[in-house]
């Protein structure tokens, strides 16, 4: 494409976005949608237009890995990689598809129509095999299924003439309490809100003594709070509130079904936490894999600001103002973290900040910034319309009011749950029907993986915490393949900018592999424990920190999993070079000892 091509697709996009580097992450998104990928000219360009340095704007658009600065098949296609979608075989799946359609997973092919790779998670844990078409979902996907999509790609057939029922995404709610059960009409919490006054709401809002439901627990009136109480530290002063929708945590789905089915709720406390602050604009910020639901939320937005629900003369106040822009992702898990978040809504590459200062003091774009959960914002709504009591009488007394479980694995009934904290995973499990669970991971990768004798432990954030996660486990599961799956997830998502976390999440999946190919020793698994332990004291942030838990978890609790895979109890080498010349030996047709090297090479015809 010439560069006039390209200036004539890119600068109706720069204008729109006003040319402001703090949005370059969507203008990245948007040149790509109008030019297939990001070829240099474009980068150039757009670089000059926002004013940033050219190296700056590559190193942005190389850090998100749905972004590509090397041309993609016109059919893009990305299989999800989560342990759960691996156990319904979508790895055979996978290579089905490669197989038929003549390409190497990761590569395009000759003729530039598709490529095949695989990404983290799809949010579709409850509805496996799932992969993503051009960024489309498609779930529920079959050996049948995949023969026909290679027609379909073949036959180059437009996307919106595939079957539709390929891309049908279900709720799969399985049990109701207090959001899910609520049919709120849109405003209500709003209107609510605004009738108690900021003050009163507050006051509200500690009463509940509601908790961050993302995983920290932090609590969520202590934030509010003290974003209202901080100083604007730039003028105009300015406070904002960020919905945190970017759930990458593989097994969690929670946020897909309350912002399909519950989008008014959302906006309703996204708009609450707003005026109780004193913050006039919203941001929600969107995982890339959920971009399929941006034109229903921004037809929400635009219905709520017809009827005054968002915008200037909010509810008919002249003194409240209060709007909300959708921000979407671009493929990078550790921007679920708050702080990297933030520095994507900026157009920064999705990095964890220092802190402090915490976000409610120096937050978006370095003013006071409330983060909160899908799921916080949802309760908070309820909190307005039916007051701090009600909810703190739900749950335990630390863990007041509901949890959201995502329940995917080995279960009869997989989808969302909703549950008073305090309920017992035994009875979870007996609802999803998971008759023969050997182990639940709680939280993602994360979080604690529970064995048998564990199963009496409660969801509450004073035993068993939770981000919404729940993986079952059946007893006829390899719990060295669950860890090991876990291990190739954080060292393919770390962000690269410490080196505890760079370089430790690959040793650990090396580590993992050399065992899984039936090369490894007791001192891989030594090596394993000294770089958890270093990663859990030098990471920059949680994903480091966290990475080598589950790998912790099962060698605690299923050690002989790994013991079987061990060659001996001494040191093995991770790198056989005599092996690796297996492939030569065969193509030169040779296999005398000449051939081989080191022991092999002694070895061979009975020679000692």
């Amino acid at each position: 494409m010439d560069t006039g091509r390209i200036e004539a697709l890119l600068l109706p996009i720069l204008d729109a976005r006003r040319r402001d580097p703090g949005e370059l992450v969507q203008i990245l998104r948007e040149a790509q949608e109008a030019l297939g990928y990001l070829p240099a000219a474009a980068l150039t360009l757009i670089a000059r237009a926002v004013g940033l340095p050219r190296a700056r704007v590559e190193g942005v658009a190389g850090f998100y890995s749905f972004l590509h600065l090397a041309p993609v098949g016109r059919y893009r296609v990305l299989f999800s990689d989560n342990i759960t979608d691996r156990m319904l075989g979508s790895g055979e799946l996978l290579d089905r598809l490669c197989n038929k359609l003549w390409i190497e997973r990761g590569k395009l092919s000759e003729d530039g129509l598709v490529s095949v790779d695989t990404t983290s998670c799809t949010g579709m844990c409850d509805q496996g095999p799932a992969l993503l078409v051009n960024g489309r979902a498609m779930t529920r996907m079959s050996a049948e299924r995949i023969d026909r999509i290679c027609e379909l790609i073949r036959a180059q057939v437009p996307l919106a003439e595939w079957p539709s029922e390929y891309f049908v995404v279900t709720d799969n709610i399985r049990r109701r309490d207090a959001v899910l059960a609520t049919e709120s009409p849109a405003g209500e919490a709003l209107r609510a809100g605004i009738a108690r006054g900021p003050e009163a709401m507050l006051a509200e809002m500690k009463v509940s003594n509601l908790r961050g439901r993302g995983g920290a627990g932090f609590t969520t009136y202590i934030k509010w709070e003290s974003a209202r109480r901080a100083t604007c530290r730039h003028a105009p002063p300015a406070r904002y509130v960020v919905c945190n929708a970017d759930e990458g945590e593989p097994g969690t789905f929670k946020d897909r079904v309350l912002l399909t089915s519950h989008a008014d709720l959302v906006f309703d406390g996204m708009s609450v936490a707003g005026v109780t602050i004193g913050a006039e604009k919203g941001l929600l910020y969107l995982r890339g894999e959920y971009a399929y639901l941006l034109p229903a939320l921004q037809e929400n937005l635009e219905r709520r600001r017809r009827n005054g629900l968002l915008g200037p003369a909010l509810c008919g106040r002249a003194d409240l103002a209060f709007d909300i822009d959708i921000h979407l992702g671009a493929g990078a898990y550790v921007c679920g973290e708050e702080t990297a978040l933030l520095e994507s809504l900026e157009g920064k590459r999705g990095v964890p900040r220092i802190r402090p200062p915490f976000p409610v003091h120096a937050g978006y774009r370095g003013q006071p910034t409330v983060v909160n959960n899908v799921e916080t914002l949802c309760k908070a709504a309820l909190i307005a319309v039916r007051g701090g009591a009600w909810f703190a009488g739900l749950g335990t007394k630390q863990s007041t009011g509901t949890k959201l479980l995502s329940i995917s694995g080995d279960v009869e009934s997989p989808g969302i749950y909703e549950y008073p904290f305090g309920v017992a995973v035994s009875q979870v499990l007996n609802d999803c029907g998971a008759g023969n669970a050997q182990a639940v991971q709680v939280s993602g990768p994360s979080g604690s993986c529970l064995a048998m004798h564990e199963f009496s432990r409660r969801i509450a954030f004073e035993d068993v915490p939770t981000a919404g996660a729940f993986m079952v486990f059946g007893a006829h599961r390899d719990m060295f393949e669950v860890a090991r799956n876990f291990a190739h997830f954080f060292a393919h998502e770390s962000c690269g900018f410490c080196t505890p976390c760079r370089v430790g999440t690959s040793l650990v999946a090396n580590c993992m592999d050399k065992i899984a190919n039936g090369r490894g020793s007791q001192y891989d698994i030594s090596e394993i424990f000294k770089i958890h332990r270093l990663l859990h004291a030098a990471s920059h942030c949680g994903l480091g920190q966290t990475a080598c838990t589950p790998l912790f978890d099962t060698l605690n609790k299923f050690r002989p999993a790994y013991e079987r895979r061990l060659r001996s109890l001494d040191f093995a080498p991770a790198f056989d070079l005599d092996q690796a010349l297996a492939s030569a030996r065969q193509m030169t047709g040779r296999d005398d000892p000449a051939a081989h090297f080191g022991f092999a090479a002694r070895g061979v015809g009975g020679e000692s």
